[in-house]
C-alpha cells in the first residue's frame, strides 16, 4: 500500500496543510506565522511526517477567552431547540466527511480504519442524541408546604466549557462534550492532545462552514494547541465554570487540584484498569472474541481496553489454549489496510512503556505467554508491537497500574463468583468491567450493590465497546465524572431552585412568625 497517496486525498480534502494553525475562534483561524514554534506531527502508522502545527501561547488563550464569553452571551439566550438545530447540522456534516475523518483518525492517531470510522460515527451519533436533548433540559416541580406558592426547579448553562482531550479517542470524546455542553448553552473551548492535533484542526474545518451559513459568533467553538501548560492556565482560570478533562489519573489530579482550589467544576475521565470475569458458567467462544477484541483493540489504548482476565480454574486451561492459539494469527500492520486487526502503539515512548511492563511483571513472578516484542509490519517505520499475554497475579505492582499497551494479564480463581470479583475490584482505578456467564445468580451478583464497583458492569459483553446513550465514566481513581448519554447533560448546567408566591400574604417556610 503507498500511504502517502493515501494520505494526501483526505488531508486535502479535510483543509489540513503543510503548516497548520495554532488557534481557532470558530469562525476564524489564526494567521500562520514563521516566527512561531512548531510541532511535527507524525504517522506511528509509517514514521512519516504527516504535518506541522504551531504552538499556540497563553495570550493566544486569552484572545480565544474572550470571543468565548462574547459568544456565550448570544448563545445561552437562544432557545435550547434552536441551540438543537444547529448541532443536528454539526452532524450532518460530520456525515459528508466521514471517511476522510476516519482516514485521518486511523493515521494521526493509529487505530485501525474501522475503528476510525467508528469513532466518527460516535460523534455523529452524540449529535443525533444532543438534538433530540435539546427538546428535554427537563427541570422537577416539587409541592410547596406554603399556600398559593409554586416551587419548582430549572437548568442554565454554565459558560465556557474547557475540553482537554486524550490522543487516544482524538475527536469523539471532544464531541460528547461539546455537543452535549453546546444544546445546553454553554461555549466550547478545546485543547486536544499535542500528539494529535490535526484531527481537531480538520474538525474546526467542518465546523466552520456551519458556524458561517448560521452568521453564528465567534467562539462558540474553538481549538487551541499547546502543551501542558496551556491545559493548566485553562484548569487554574476562573473564567472556565467547567474543565472536562481526559487521560491519565496523574493528569486528572492535577487538573481536579487547580479547579478544586477555585472552587470550579471538574468533570474527570481518568485511568482503567479493566477487567473481564470468564466463569464455568460462561459461554467460552463468546467470552474469547470479547476478550481479544477488548485487550489488543487500538492496539491496547482504550481507557476501556481488557487489562486483566480473570478465569475460573475449571475452564482456565481451555481459556489459555485458545487465546495462545489466536494470537499469532492476529494481523498486525498499517492500520490504513483493512485487512489488518492491529495497528501500532502512539509513539516509541509508548512502545518502550510496553517492553518496560512485561520486564517488571516477569520479575515480579509472571510468566510471558505470547508476544512482547517490536513487530516489523511490512518494512514500516512505525511502532508495532506483539500483544502479550502473561499469567500473573493480581496484587503484582505492575498489574495494579495501567499500561496503555496490549497487555493481557491472565489471572486464575476458584470458588464462587464472588472470588473474581473481589480480584476485580482489587484495583485503584474504576472504569469497566464484565463478566461472561450464563448463570442468572453469577450475573446478579456482579451487578448489585456488592458486586463490580466500577462505572460500567457489563454481562456477556466485552469491556470496551460503549454506545453513547448510557452515561460513560467509572469511580475510585477514574475520577467520578460522566459524559455522553442518559442525564449527562447536567454536569454541563447549573440548577436553580425557584419559588413563585402568587398570593397576597407572606407565609415563612416551617411555620415561623416574624410580624412587624
Amino acid at each position: 500500500m503507498n500511504t502517502t497517496s493515501v494520505q494526501l486525498d483526505f488531508l486535502k480534502e479535510l483543509g489540513i496543510e503543510q503548516r497548520n494553525p495554532a488557534f481557532s475562534t470558530g469562525r476564524k483561524f489564526a494567521k500562520l506565522d514563521e516566527n512561531r514554534e512548531t510541532r511535527k506531527i507524525f504517522s506511528p502508522a509509517d514514521g512519516e511526517l504527516i504535518a506541522e502545527v504551531e504552538m499556540a501561547t497563553e495570550a493566544d488563550l486569552e484572545i480565544i477567552i474572550k470571543e468565548a464569553q462574547n459568544a456565550f452571551e448570544i448563545w445561552k439566550v437562544l432557545p435550547a431547540p434552536k441551540r438543537g438545530e444547529i448541532v443536528r447540522q454539526i452532524g450532518e456534516a460530520l456525515r459528508k466527511y466521514k471517511e476522510p475523518l476516519g482516514k485521518l483518525v486511523t493515521y494521526e492517531m493509529g487505530k485501525i480504519y474501522q475503528e476510525g470510522l467508528g469513532e466518527v460515527q460516535e460523534m455523529i451519533d452524540i449529535c443525533d442524541f444532543a438534538v433530540g436533548q435539546s427538546r428535554q433540559l427537563y427541570g422537577l416541580e416539587m409541592k410547596s408546604e406554603r399556600q398559593d406558592h409554586r416551587m419548582f426547579e430549572q437548568w442554565h448553562p454554565l459558560g465556557i466549557v474547557g475540553i482537554i482531550s486524550a490522543f487516544n479517542f482524538p475527536v469523539a470524546v471532544w464531541s460528547w462534550n461539546s455537543m452535549i455542553a453546546s444544546i445546553a448553552g454553554n461555549v466550547c473551548i478545546w485543547k486536544p492532545s499535542e500528539k494529535t492535533p490535526l484531527t481537531a484542526i480538520a474538525c474546526q474545518y467542518i465546523l466552520q462552514d456551519v458556524l458561517n451559513e448560521n452568521d453564528l459568533p465567534e467562539g462558540l467553538f474553538s481549538y487551541i494547541i499547546g502543551d501542558a501548560s496551556i491545559g493548566a492556565k485553562m484548569s487554574h482560570d476562573q473564567r472556565f465554570p467547567l474543565i472536562s478533562a481526559t487521560g491519565s489519573t496523574c493528569m486528572g489530579k492535577k487538573v481536579g487540584e487547580a479547579v478544586g482550589a477555585r472552587l470550579g467544576k471538574s468533570l474527570l475521565e481518568l485511568g482503567g484498569n479493566n477487567a473481564l470475569i470468564i466463569t464455568e458458567n460462561a459461554d467460552i467462544e463468546m467470552a474469547i472474541r470479547a476478550t481479544v477484541f477488548g485487550a489488543v483493540g487500538t492496539c491496547g489504548q482504550r481507557c476501556t481496553s481488557t487489562r486483566r482476565l480473570i478465569v475460573h480454574s475449571n475452564v482456565y486451561q481451555q481459556v489459555k489454549d485458545r487465546l495462545l492459539k489466536i494470537y499469532p494469527s492476529l494481523s498486525i500492520g498499517n492500520p490504513l489496510d483493512e485487512s489488518k486487526l492491529v495497528g501500532p502503539l502512539i509513539d516509541k515512548d509508548a512502545v518502550d512503556a510496553f517492553k518496560a511492563a512485561i520486564e517488571k511483571a516477569k520479575a515480579e513472578g509472571g510468566k510471558l505467554l505470547i508476544g512482547g516484542e517490536s513487530f516489523h509490519a511490512e518494512g514500516l517505520s512505525g511502532n508495532y508491537v506483539q500483544p502479550a499475554i502473561i499469567e500473573a497475579e493480581n496484587h503484582y505492582e505492575i498489574v495494579q497500574d495501567e499500561t496503555f499497551a496490549p497487555i493481557l494479564y491472565l489471572i486464575k480463581y476458584s470458588g464462587e463468583v464472588e472470588n473474581a470479583i473481589q480480584i476485580q475490584n482489587d484495583v485503584k482505578q474504576g472504569l469497566s468491567s464484565a463478566i461472561f456467564t450464563n448463570h442468572l445468580l453469577e450475573s446478579e451478583v456482579f451487578l448489585s450493590a456488592a458486586g463490580s464497583d466500577c462505572g460500567i458492569a457489563n454481562v456477556n459483553i466485552g469491556t470496551s465497546g460503549a454506545e453513547i446513550g448510557g452515561a460513560f465514566g467509572g469511580e475510585k481513581e477514574t475520577g467520578g465524572g460522566r459524559e455522553s448519554g442518559s442525564d449527562s447533560w447536567k454536569a454541563y448546567m447549573r440548577r436553580q431552585t425557584n419559588t413563585v408566591n402568587y398570593g397576597r400574604v407572606l407565609p415563612l417556610a416551617q411555620g415561623i412568625k416574624f410580624d412587624i
